[in-house]
C-alpha cells in the first residue's frame, strides 16, 4: 500500500511499507497503532540492543510514574503576577488519558497480556517545606481544583493525615519545620518495559511483521519518494538494505543523529545536551512496605525539570521497590549503552549557534551537574533524608539510570533554546518522523504517536476506514477529555475497571 509509486527497489533489496528504529515504547507503540489501523502493512522494527526495551523504557532507567499532572510541580508553574497556570498539567493530564485509553482497548485483544502487569495503583503526592513553598502548593491546588481532572485532589498541612499518606517519611522530622502536601489517589505506577514487551510479543505473532536485533542503522538516503535504509548486523558485520515508504526514528537518544543522517530540512538546527543519571534503591521489604506513593516535591535551584526529587514506590515483575532521585549527572554519550563520541559527533554547522548559545545561557545548569556529579555516597544520603529522615545507607545502593538527551533548537531571540520535554520533528512530505527528548514522553506516547500518524499519513487518517477505527479504539481525544467533565468522568471510569485499576 505504502509502497505503490513510493520506491525504486533494487534487486538488492527488501520492501517493506515502513521501518522503524529503536525497540521501545514509542515504535513499539506505533507499529501497533498502524497494524490494528491497517493489517495489510508491511513493517520492521529495527534495534541495536539484543532486545527491547533495554534503553529509556527499561523499567529501572525511569521513574515509572505515569505521568498525569497530578504530583509534577514543574508542570504548574508560579506566575508571580497572576494565578498558577495548570495548562501543561491539564494536557498531559488527558494525554495519559489517551493512553490508558490505548491501552485498555489493547487489554481486550487475542494475545495481548494481562494490565496488571505493567501498570499499579499508587498514589501520587506533591511535598513541600517551607511557607513559601507552601503557599505555592496551596495556590497550585487551588487552582488545580477547579478542572474536573483534579477535582478530587486532596491539601493537607495537618502533621497527622501527613502521617497516614507517607508513614516512612514523617518519624524523625523537625517537628517546627512548616510542611503540606497534596494528594491524588487516582495515580500509577507504570512498567513501561513490560508494557514495551507485550506491544512487542503481540506485534510478532502478526503477519507482515519483523523484529530485528542486533542491527545497526548506517544510512539513510531518499529512494523516489520514500528511503533507503542501510543496516548493519553487529554480531556478524553483515549489511543489508531495506526500502520503506515510511521511516520513524523512535531510538531515544540515537533519534538526533539518525535525524541529522536523514539530512532533511526539517531536521537542521537541533542540537542534543545529554544529562545521565542515578538513582538510590531500596529493596528492603520492612521499609518497602512503609511507603505506597509517589512523593514528588521542588527541584534545586538551577536543576533540570528532569531532576525533580522524588520518593518512589515501584512495582517490577510483581516485586515492590522504593526508588529516590534522580540525581543528576553528565555524560557525552547519547545512549546509556551509547559512545562517548555521540555528543561531539553530533555537532554541525547548522547547530553550532544553537549549541554554544545554549552552554552560554546555563551556566547555573552546567554548575548544578558539575556539582552532582561530584557527589559522594553520603551526600545523596542527605538529600535523601530531606524526604526520609530515618534513611539508613545500609538500606540503600546506587542504581545507574537512563540518559536523557535533551533538545537544544534554534531561537531567533537567543540564538538557541534548552528546551525540556518531547519534540516530534518530520519531513514535509510525510515520509520521515523522528521523536526528540525526555519526560514525560512514555506517558504520553499514544498522543505523540497519534499527531505523527496526522501528520504523516493526512489522507488514511481522515479516511472513514481508519478514522472509524480510531473512534472504536479512543471514545475520546485529548480536547473532549479536556472541556467535557461529564465524558471524562464516564471514560476514565470505564477505561479503569477495564485496567484493572478500579472495581
Amino acid at each position: 500500500m505504502f509502497l505503490e509509486n513510493a520506491l525504486m527497489t533494487q534487486h538488492d533489496s527488501e520492501a517493506v511499507d515502513m521501518v522503524l528504529v529503536g525497540a521501545g515504547i514509542m515504535s513499539a507503540t506505533l507499529a501497533v497503532l498502524l497494524k490494528e489501523l491497517d493489517p495489510d502493512i508491511k513493517l520492521e522494527i529495527v534495534e541495536l540492543q539484543e532486545s527491547g526495551a533495554v534503553e529509556s523504557s527499561n523499567p529501572w532507567n525511569n521513574a515509572g510514574t505515569g505521568h498525569a499532572g497530578l504530583c509534577e510541580l514543574n508542570y504548574t508553574p508560579d506566575n508571580k503576577n497572576g494565578p498558577i497556570d495548570i495548562k501543561k498539567a491539564v494536557t498531559i493530564n488527558t494525554q495519559f488519558e489517551v493512553s490508558k485509553q490505548f491501552w485498555a482497548y489493547l487489554a481486550g485483544r487475542e494475545g495481548f497480556g494481562n494490565p496488571r502487569e505493567y501498570l499499579n495503583a499508587v498514589p501520587h503526592l506533591s511535598f513541600v517545606r517551607g511557607s513559601k513553598n507552601i503557599d505555592f502548593l496551596k495556590r497550585r491546588f487551588d487552582a488545580l481544583k477547579t478542572h474536573h481532572a483534579f477535582e478530587d485532589m486532596v491539601y493537607t498541612e495537618d502533621r497527622a493525615t501527613m502521617a497516614e499518606w507517607m508513614p516512612l517519611m514523617m518519624p524523625g522530622r523537625d517537628a517546627d519545620e512548616p510542611i503540606a502536601a497534596t494528594r491524588a489517589m487516582n495515580g500509577t505506577d507504570v512498567n513501561f518495559g513490560e508494557l514495551t514487551r507485550q506491544m512487542l510479543v503481540y506485534l510478532a505473532a502478526k503477519p507482515g511483521v519483523k523484529m530485528s536485533y542486533f542491527q545497526k542503522v548506517t544510512g539513510l538516503q531518499r529512494n523516489g519518494k520514500g528511503w533507503r535504509v542501510e543496516i548493519k548486523n553487529t554480531r556478524d558485520g553483515s549489511n543489508r538494505t531495506l526500502d520503506a515508504g515510511f521511516v520513524f526514528l523512535g531510538a531515544g537518544g540515537a533519534a538526533l543523529p539518525l535525524l541529522q543522517m536523514s539530512d532533511i530540512e526539517e531536521g537542521k538546527g537541533f542540537g542534543g545536551f545529554p544529562v545521565s543519571g542515578q538513582w538510590l534503591r531500596c529493596d528492603n521489604p520492612e521499609i518497602v512496605k512503609q511507603h505506597q506513593a509517589k512523593v514528588y516535591s521542588l527541584a534545586a535551584v538551577g536543576a533540570p525539570p528532569m531532576s525533580v526529587p522524588h520518593l518512589d514506590t515501584r512495582v517490577v515483575n510483581g516485586q515492590k521497590s522504593l526508588l529516590f532521585g534522580p540525581y543528576a549527572g553528565f555524560t557525552t554519550k547519547f545512549l546509556k549503552y551509547g559512545s562517548a563520541l555521540d555528543l561531539p559527533m553530533s555537532i554541525r554547522p547548522s547547530n553550532l549557534r544553537p549549541m554554544l548559545a545554549v552552554a552560554r545561557d546555563n551556566m547555573d545548569l552546567t554548575r548544578y551537574l558539575i556539582k552532582e556529579v561530584m557527589q559522594s555516597m553520603e551526600d545523596r544520603l542527605k538529600t535523601l533524608r530531606g524526604f526520609y529522615p530515618e534513611a539508613k545507607a545500609e538500606d540503600w545502593r546506587l542504581e545507574v539510570a537512563g540518559q536523557r538527551v535533551q533538545i537544544i533548537k534554534k531561537d531567533p531571540k537567543k540564538g538557541g533554546i534548552l528546551q525540556f520535554g518531547t519534540e516530534l520533528v518530520s519531513a514535509k512530505d510525510g515520509s520521515i518522523a523522528a521523536l526528540l527528548g525526555a519526560s514525560p514522553g512514555a506517558s504520553v506516547t499514544v498522543s505523540i504517536m497519534l499527531d505523527l500518524i496526522e501528520r504523516c499519513f493526512p489522507e488514511q487518517a481522515r479516511g472513514e476506514a481508519w478514522a472509524s477505527k480510531l473512534g472504536e479504539i479512543f471514545p475520546a481525544r485529548e480536547k473532549v477529555l479536556e472541556t467535557d467533565a461529564a465524558a471524562y468522568r464516564e471514560i476514565v471510569a470505564v477505561v479503569d475497571r477495564k485496567l484493572g485499576l478500579a472495581d
